[in-house]
């Protein structure tokens, strides 16, 4: 069954619809009421449908991220319980009310950061950070939740990675954790909690039952967890736990910690060796993330910096390796194929 969303998107996205349709309007018609030469005439149903009389009763997004708009086949007064979705009317174009005088296009390439199955295609974001599949694109944190929700955060954005079902879209920070941190740097979960940081703050959200800021916060970084021994860090570029572990890494630079959560503030830092200089996000997850696995079973563990994606099956490895993997891109965490 599809999603659908409220009375609220619904009205949101009409009202999207129809800026569209002002915004390309209908070609214009001559005295006699004909099409001027060398534009398309408008479909009558698509203008029937832009009129002021219409209105949208639900709409949703389709295994493929195609925007679909649903109207009842009946009056609401006549709605009995157990009306579904398959007593609405779906209309098979994205919009109907996109009527671009010159271009066909319509809201499922202009809209909200969706992609076509190549990869290619507009975008309604300003600047290459937000291009999915762009090689520009600059990923600052990675984190899952205890309910499989697998996030990707990208300056005042994020995407989820567990499924393709929103058509790849990015969203704002801010629409999924109101009151949460305008961008992420780094990110983990623990014990049914979500921790979002930026900078020297650190967010904590309840998952049970949505994200809920737990009272008290946000806070400092180290009245959470405390610092390295004579080390004052600014702000860390990556964290992450492995699944069923209290073991928080922190990366900040050339350096690599752990510490031990169940310990609070008063937990000590211990260093690890590790390849790497610099990292831009971590996660350590039990299934695959992207085409490839990091490892035939158990947890696999993901680092990226960059346009670059390095696996490893667990933190074992990564301690003991002397050199960098061979990349992968880490478009390919985005359903991108090139």
């Amino acid at each position: 069954m599809a999603r659908v969303l409220g009375a609220p998107v619904a009205l949101g996205l009409w009202s999207l619809c129809w800026s569209l349709a002002i915004a390309t309007p209908l070609p214009p018609t001559s005295a006699h009421g004909n099409v001027a030469e060398g534009e398309t005439k408008p479909d009558p149903d698509v203008t029937e449908r832009c009129s002021d009389g219409w209105s949208f009763d639900a709409t949703t997004l389709d295994d493929n991220g195609t925007m679909l708009f649903f109207k009842v086949c009946v009056e609401e007064s006549q709605m009995g319980p157990g009306v579904n979705l398959r007593e609405m009317e779906e209309f098979p174009q994205p919009c109907g009310c996109c009527i671009p005088s010159r271009s066909q296009q319509c809201l499922s390439d202009q809209g909200h950061g969706h992609r076509n199955g190549t990869g290619h295609g507009n975008s309604t974001h300003h600047g290459p950070e937000y291009m999915r599949c762009s090689p520009h694109l600059v990923l600052s944190a990675l984190t899952s939740d205890n309910h499989g929700a697998t996030y990707a955060f990208s300056g005042t954005h994020y995407w989820r990675l567990d499924t393709s079902r929103d058509g790849w879209h990015s969203w704002p920070i801010a629409h999924q954790w109101p009151q949460g941190p305008s961008a992420v740097d780094a990110a983990f979960s623990w014990e049914e909690k979500l921790y979002l940081v930026q900078g020297t703050q650190v967010y904590v959200f309840l998952t049970k039952g949505g994200y809920t800021l737990v009272s008290g916060y946000p806070k400092r970084l180290e009245k959470e967890v405390g610092t390295p021994h004579g080390i004052i860090l600014d702000s860390v570029d990556a964290a992450f736990i492995c699944p069923g572990s209290s073991r928080l890494h922190i990366m900040a630079g050339r350096r690599l910690w752990w510490l031990d959560l169940k310990s609070g503030a008063q937990a000590t830092w211990t260093e690890l060796p590790w390849p790497h200089e610099k990292v831009d996000g971590a996660l350590c997850m039990e299934k695959s993330l992207g085409p490839n696995s990091c490892s035939a079973n158990g947890p696999g563990l993901y680092l990226i910096h960059g346009p670059n994606l390095y696996c490893y099956s667990d933190v074992e490895k990564l301690n003991a390796a002397k050199a960098l993997p061979q990349p992968q891109n880490v478009t390919s965490l985005l359903g991108c194929t090139h």
